[in-house]
């Protein structure tokens, strides 16, 4: 396992445990990494706030604010994506950077 796919698996896991234990708003829903997160109400704009805190101190990054989107933080596998891009140096996913 390459070592972006080894962070990849480990975030996804440690962000649907953050998710399912601490911030969602109805702990009796289980979250995975598919499940729609903002739409559905089971994450708030504190949730978002926390989680950007979270992947920040979790990977020693910094979000910028104009990436705090639905696109990024919809889902857990977008948070995921989104993360892997920025500790790669990517935050726009552009194939071309």
């Amino acid at each position: 396992m390459t070592d972006t796919a080894h962070l990849a698996t480990s975030l996804r896991a440690e962000l649907i445990s953050l998710v399912n234990s601490v911030i969602s708003l109805d702990p009796s829903q289980p979250v995975d990494g598919e499940t729609d997160l903002l739409l559905s109400g089971l994450v708030d704009s504190l949730g978002v706030v926390e989680l950007v805190g979270w992947l920040e101190d979790r990977l020693a990054i910094a979000v910028d604010p104009v990436d705090v989107v639905l696109e990024n933080f919809q889902t857990v596998d977008r948070m995921v994506s989104f993360a892997v891009r920025v500790s790669s140096g990517d935050p726009s996913g552009s194939e071309d950077a």
